[in-house]
């Protein structure tokens, strides 16, 4: 199984199942983005996660494996 950018590296299925729950999806988008360096994205994620980000996280999860970037700086 193809392994995703996103997610701490973890399998598309698994990602994909965390992405479906809400609030594993939302620490672990914020904590992608911490860990990457990118702290005004991962503060945009702590902040907005639990809305429109989510479901778009969810629908690029599963089209495409790898969630939505807001910044990529």
């Amino acid at each position: 199984m193809a392994k995703s950018k996103d997610y701490f590296g973890l399998g598309r299925l698994v990602s994909i199942i965390l992405a479906i729950i809400p609030f594993t999806a939302w620490i672990c988008g914020f904590l992608t983005r911490f860990k990457e360096g990118k702290i005004i994205a991962g503060l945009i994620r702590l902040i907005f996660g639990f809305t429109i980000v989510w479901v778009l996280d969810l629908i690029l999860m599963i089209l495409q494996g790898k969630i939505l970037r807001l910044l990529n700086c």
